[in-house]
């Protein structure tokens, strides 16, 4: 096989790639950092990139580090496409670089594993080593150490990102250069193409954000009944209540969005895009079960789902990229870096709240394939999110409308910004029993702004109502008034639909009884992935001379939450699948 792949059709490049490509090339530094927004072509900037270093023998290897191993393949498929042979199989066991291949795809996890064997490797030869999302080479505080030492001395670096990022100053990402922003670190890249610019270039659709609010209510730990609506929910632990009840499948509030989504697509599917689709994002395996049940008793059509230690989760994601499924429900796995272009819609059903992630999980549908497609986030209408929906709404409008007024950077450097501690988590409300929930339209964001149905707003009858079409063709009031008069028959469906089936969690846990295996349910599942977590603890141990308490310690902070002995099925089986990425 030739070791110089043949020169792309630069008539495919976007005007960013090509720009992008020229600053590359004037920097002629060892480091680049490109932040472009998700969905507008990263992989393939990086692979042309590698193309042309590779035909002029600067580096005469390339090695990508993905966040996930179903990414290795997609790196992998997409590198053949520009003649660019890159073996995502490799493992850490494995020596020398296959022979005719110009290099190889593995994962932080992997790096992590055995940094000292990817030095070997990538010092055999002249080097790039694409970091695809840098950002995660802070998820562990092993991890960046780790890409440090295995990359410290290659020959050049692309570094990649969907957004720009904070760090702590303590947790500096190798290979990045900051500047302050308060008490953070804030990324500088070498090239950025942010969401705004992307938009106007009609790389990416147009969001449009629908809020669901809806009163919640659940019994405390003192016995107390609480009722509270989520868009006035007060102070941060009833707010944390309010948002994990409406979450739960077996209330109200959770088949209420699925049935306005489903709404959208088939909206979609019958004005121009035929293999419209949604992705519905949970918290855990338990709710993704619940919810697909949900979607399956609204709509008649059994869902994908997809959870993230699932052996078969990247030939699911693939299915489902190429069928006409309508839905599909995840847990993270879905959430960043992951190609689905006919997905418009998202339902955000989840906790998670920090702006890398909403920023990655809002990629998955804003990518587009026309000029006339837009893209529809369902939320719960709580301060976390609407706050990093508003953001993102800022932005978008400098191309339709430009705001009033914008936050200034120090109003924008939210707490939001890093992971949220345990105390504001939804899912960390002690002692509280879950009653029930309700939902309603709340708004829809404009300008950064919410902007609610009005009695005074215009009236949407006839070609006027292309429910939800571009953003532009409908005035914000429109919108809104057209998404609350389609509450009441959204209501009235999702009734019928309780009214036909038997309660949600209870078909959801009959699924779960027939994945596992005859005999092997609660504790028993438990007890047998602890002793797997900790024989596979006992190996890392024995490789890399690291006391057992030491990994352990490392294990929780890669993969959070209690100790191994009062730890869940569901975590156990997280830490198991990342600890094995590190064998």
């Amino acid at each position: 096989m030739s070791l110089a792949p043949a020169a792309p059709h630069h008539a495919r490049l976007r005007l960013w790639q090509r720009q992008a490509l020229a600053a590359y090339d004037e920097a002629n530094a060892a480091d680049f950092l490109v932040t472009a927004t998700p969905g507008a072509g990263k992989t393939t900037f990086a692979l042309v990139l590698a193309g042309n270093l590779l035909r002029r023998r600067v580096v005469d290897r390339v090695i990508v580090v993905a966040p996930t191993d179903h990414l290795r393949t997609q790196w992998a498929d997409a590198a053949a496409e520009f003649g660019i042979f890159l073996d995502p199989t490799m493992s850490n066991a494995q020596g020398p670089v296959r022979d005719g291949a110009h290099g190889y795809v593995t994962t932080y996890a992997q790096v992590a594993g055995r940094p000292a064997i990817h030095a070997a490797r990538s010092r055999r030869k002249k080097s790039l080593v694409i970091l695809d999302e840098i950002h995660h080479a802070g998820d562990g505080l092993s991890w960046g150490d780790a890409v440090a030492e295995a990359f410290d001395e290659v020959h050049r670096r692309l570094s990649l990102t969907g957004t720009p990022f904070r760090t702590k100053s303590e947790e500096r990402i190798p290979f990045v250069t900051y500047e302050v922003d308060g008490d953070l670190l804030r990324s500088q890249a070498d090239f950025a193409y942010g969401y705004r610019q992307a938009l106007g270039d009609h790389v990416v659709r147009p969001v449009v954000f629908a809020a669901y609010t809806g009163v919640s209510r659940w019994r405390n730990s003192a016995g107390e009944v609480i009722a509270a609506s989520l868009t006035d929910a007060g102070t941060k632990s009833v707010e944390a209540a309010a948002w994990k009840t409406a979450l739960d499948p077996s209330g109200g509030w959770v088949p209420h969005v699925i049935a306005a989504m489903d709404e959208r697509i088939t909206h979609l599917r019958e004005t121009g895009m035929p293999d419209a689709a949604g992705l519905v994002l949970a918290s855990d395996q338990e709710d993704a079960r619940a919810y697909a049940e949900v979607v399956r008793r609204l709509t008649g059509e059994k869902p994908a789902l997809i959870l993230s230690d699932d052996p078969k989760a990247s030939k699911k994601i693939e299915a489902f990229r190429v069928s006409d499924q309508r839905m599909a429900v995840c847990v993270r796995m879905i959430s960043e870096g992951v190609d689905v272009p006919r997905a418009a819609c998202l339902a955000w059903m989840t906790s998670y709240r920090t702006p890398l992630f909403f920023s990655q999980a809002v990629g998955r549908v804003v990518r587009a394939r026309g000029k006339h497609e837009s893209a529809t986030v369902f939320l719960p209408a709580v301060r976390p999110l609407l706050a990093l929906a508003a953001e993102m709404e800022i932005d978008r409008n400098f191309v339709m409308m430009p705001p009033t007024s914008t936050a200034s950077d120090d109003d924008l450097a939210d707490p939001l910004d890093m992971p949220q501690g345990p105390e504001d988590h939804p899912d960390a409300v002690p002692g509280m029993e879950i009653l029930e929930s309700d939902a309603s339209f709340a708004h829809v964001l404009h300008s950064g702004k919410a902007v609610t149905a009005s009695e005074h707003s215009s009236e949407v009858t006839g070609d006027e109502a292309d429910y939800l079409g571009l953003p532009g063709l409908l005035s914000p009031e429109q919108t809104a008034s057209l998404l609350a008069q389609r509450d009441s028959d959204l209501r009235r469906r999702v009734d019928a639909a309780s009214r036909d089936h038997g309660p949600v969690r209870q078909a959801a846990q009959a699924t779960r009884a027939e994945d596992l295996a005859a005999g092997q349910a609660g504790w028993r599942a438990a007890k047998a992935l602890r002793t797997d977590v900790n024989q596979l603890v006992g190996q890392l141990s024995a490789r890399t001379g690291t006391p057992h308490a030491q990994v352990h310690a490392q294990l929780r902070r890669a993969v959070p939450g209690p100790a191994s002995a009062s730890a869940s099925a569901d975590l156990l089986e997280r830490r198991r699948e990342h600890l094995m990425g590190l064998l």
